[in-house]
């Protein structure tokens, strides 16, 4: 079985981290699209022959060193240019995809890492980290992995256990936070690989995370790992049928919106 973390998007995300080499060739072309962004405006500038002020100055530095490349990370959920093209994600430090916060600390903490002191500090750091880090990536919670754009076929759908169906139907199931949804995901694809002991301490402690998040409790003497599968599946029954009903909803509104006004009757074609 492929080692890695499956994204909403179907992603399969690898769980190593990206080579030194990766990082450096995505800041390289990160560091030309920024440098092209901040010709542009300076061209513009001048083509107004706008007067320069040190105000201005330093809202163009601010721009392009930190608003560009936070937005860019946001948006993108940690895949800017550079990193599209070579195929690298930036990743929360328990899988998930970085947050405007993570993004902003990154770009932030960049303004001195890369840019004042030309990538040294950044390359010090990566270079002694075991993960491959950054300053702003150990600041921040987040590393680079490599991203393998595929859906991953060696991924099973967790089923719902049938004698937990009819308690999971009429519980309270919020939203798990992404960590842990992934992480009760991966545990029960891989169960069959975990030493008994292991997975038997890892699924109770799964389990009493999860509790938090549901009510009632299940059924007593329910099975930690049939708890979680029950969660997952009920969790994702649940979007698909408001997804569903999203999609019927537009679709009837689009076909209102067609029709003509005031009674007037459609046209037979």
């Amino acid at each position: 079985m492929d080692e890695g973390i499956v994204t909403g998007e179907g992603v399969l995300l690898d769980t190593r981290p990206t080579s030194f080499v990766s990082r450096l060739l995505a800041a390289l072309l990160d560091l030309v699209v920024l440098g092209i962004v901040a010709i542009a405006a300076v061209i513009v500038l001048v083509q107004i022959e706008f007067e320069p002020s040190t105000t201005l100055l330093i809202v163009i530095v601010a721009t392009v060193t930190v608003v560009v490349p936070t937005a860019l990370d946001t948006l993108t959920r940690g895949r800017s240019v550079g990193k599209l093209v070579v195929g690298i994600r930036i990743v929360r430090d328990d899988g998930g995809p970085v947050r405007l916060r993570q993004a902003f600390v990154r770009a932030l903490v960049g303004l001195g890492e890369l840019w004042m002191t030309f990538g040294s500090v950044a390359l010090v750091c990566a270079i002694f980290h075991p993960q491959g880090k950054r300053v702003g990536d150990v600041l921040a919670g987040t590393y680079g992995v490599r991203v393998r754009g595929k859906v991953s076929r060696s991924t099973p759908v967790v089923a719902m256990p049938p004698q937990l169906a009819p308690w999971a139907a009429t519980a309270d199931v919020r939203r798990l936070p992404d960590g842990l949804a992934l992480s009760v995901r991966q545990f029960l694809i891989r169960t069959r690989t975990l030493h008994p002991g292991s997975r038997a301490e890892l699924g109770t402690q799964l389990a009493t995370e999860v509790e938090r998040y549901v009510a009632p409790a299940p059924p007593p003497g329910t099975h930690p790992e049939s708890f979680l599968a029950a969660v997952l599946a009920e969790r994702r029954q649940r979007e698909y049928a408001r997804t569903e009903a999203a999609r019927q909803r537009d679709a009837h509104d689009s076909a209102l919106m067609r029709r003509l006004p005031h009674g007037v009757p459609d046209p037979v074609d």
